[in-house]
């Protein structure tokens, strides 16, 4: 379904289907660490057989992805609060590859001195929505900009 509205469903319906979570402690740890996260946001570590939609009362799944592949930070910015805001969906149902997306299109703007705004950013993308986990596609009207991209930077 691609749609720009949100959809209700319910915890038992997004965790149908979805793999329990499986990655190191040790991973887990280095991230608190390497990202500083403040004792106080009591980041935890999810138990044998969770899926992403198993977070405790009061906490919410982040994924390694956001910080790793998104260049996902903590606290977040304006444009990604607004993001959320527009779509009306929680970080936690954002699959990791919408962050990606998201933080690419802020990058860019950013790097040609453009302020990033929602209503520019549904120019080039539309939301997605699969098994309850919320993402962006390229938008259908929304033409290439690089046709043919370079093979290297020499020079």
């Amino acid at each position: 379904m691609t749609t720009g509205e949100r959809h209700e469903e319910s915890s038992e319906e997004m965790a149908s289907g979805l793999p329990p979570l499986k990655w190191p402690k040790e991973t887990f740890d280095s991230m608190v660490r390497n990202f500083k996260f403040p004792d106080s946001w009591d980041a935890r570590y999810p138990d044998e057989g969770q899926t992403a939609a198993d977070a405790p009362t009061g906490y919410i799944t982040l994924f390694w992805d956001f910080f790793a592949a998104g260049n996902f930070r903590l606290p977040v910015t304006k444009f990604f609060l607004e993001i959320l805001s527009y779509y009306k969906f929680h970080i936690s149902q954002m699959h990791p590859i919408g962050m990606v997306r998201v933080r690419h299109f802020e990058s860019v703007c950013r790097s040609m001195h453009i302020e990033p705004t929602v209503n520019c950013f549904r120019v080039f993308h539309q939301m997605h929505c699969s098994q309850g986990f919320y993402s962006f596609v390229k938008c259908a009207l929304a033409k290439k900009i690089l046709l043919q991209p370079p093979k290297s930077f020499n020079d």
